[in-house]
């Protein structure tokens, strides 16, 4: 967008909820443009990390937003009924519109209508581009070290850890670069390719247009922020056509301590830790064999910092790997790790 970015975010209904607002907790933490608003009728009045919450766009327009961006992840990628009229309100206030939900608000007609009426832009952060197609052997051949991030589950920050080791790697002056593969990943960097909501078969060539574009980009060191899971009952072909598409030279692997099912899929339990290990290292492409280097540990569930530095300890002497919670520690001994893996 041509104008300063002065971020509202419609956290509608989800604005406390860190698993359905986690897009807007990934802008606010790390994103490069000013969240002046977030706006849920739920919680008006209260703020977030400093940030005004707020009834409707009309009660936001005084802090001055040029954009609105969804920052919901709701299940099924869709808009829930009443949003509409959210979406409506906020480009008749003249404001640019950004969504990485499944549903595309550029192919609304009423929607892409008024925009052309009141001269705002509507950007679908998760329509893939045109021209996708399968691998061409040029993940094998780009100039860069290239780690992947992936997880025990869904949801438990392997794009926040991409992104965690990306700044410590750039704080010791490498030429690193954060590849985003997700809706909110998108929204921080600016660039990249939602690959789940590319079609299944070209999902492998848009990992490899990432690392590739990566690389052109100016990095010799990529981390690409990991999809799903592989032992995910409903999400584990993102999972297996970023890793083959990506071909890592490393991964590292996110594990929210305490966990022991997949979330939201009774019955369904996470594997030992150190066959999520062996697994991803026998499903990496059998032309470059990968190795996990270690373990991001989330622990969030820990109220204090004594419980969640015996968690790492233990999930460390578990699977015989570094391991280290990169939010609340630093990613400083993980990229340790992963320098001295590779």
């Amino acid at each position: 967008m041509s104008r300063d970015r002065r971020i509202l975010i419609l956290g509608e209904g989800f604005s406390h909820d860190p698993h359905y607002g986690k897009t807007m907790r990934g802008i606010i933490r790390y994103g490069p443009d000013p969240v002046v608003a977030i706006l849920d009728s739920q919680r008006a009045g209260d703020e977030h990390e400093g940030i005004p919450i707020v009834e409707t766009v009309d009660d936001a327009l005084r802090f001055e937003p040029t954009v609105a961006v969804v920052g919901v992840a709701t299940q099924g990628g869709r808009f829930p009924p009443a949003w509409r009229d959210l979406l409506k309100a906020s480009i008749e206030a003249g404001l640019d519109v950004e969504s990485g939900l499944h549903e595309f608000i550029s192919d609304d007609p009423e929607l892409t209508e008024l925009a052309r009426e009141r001269g705002v832009e509507l950007h679908d952060l998760r329509k893939p581009p045109a021209g996708l197609s399968v691998p061409t052997g040029a993940n094998l051949e780009v100039d860069a070290t290239i780690v992947l991030t992936v997880g025990s589950d869904c949801a438990i920050g392997k794009k926040t850890v991409a992104v965690e080791l990306d700044l410590e790697a750039r704080r010791r002056g490498l030429d690193s670069v954060f590849v985003p593969t997700g809706q909110t990943g998108i929204a921080i960097a600016g660039w990249g390719i939602a690959v789940d909501a590319v079609v299944s078969d070209f999902l492998a060539g848009a990992a490899e247009w990432l690392v590739v574009e990566g690389a052109r980009r100016g990095g010799r060191l990529l981390f690409v922020e990991g999809q799903g899971s592989l032992v995910h009952p409903m999400y584990s072909g993102v999972t297996l056509g970023l890793v083959h598409g990506a071909a890592p030279h490393a991964f590292v692997l996110c594990h929210a301590a305490g966990s022991t099912e997949i979330e939201g899929c009774p019955g369904h339990a996470i594997p030992p830790l150190t066959d999520l290990v062996e697994l991803h290292e026998r499903i990496s492409l059998p032309a470059r064999k990968a190795k996990v280097a270690c373990v991001a540990v989330n622990t969030a569930a820990f109220a204090g910092d004594e419980d969640a530095r015996r968690a790492i300890s233990e999930i460390a002497e578990e699977t015989g790997l570094p391991a280290d919670d990169p939010v609340r520690f630093g990613a400083q001994h993980l990229l340790d790790a992963l320098l001295a893996r590779l």
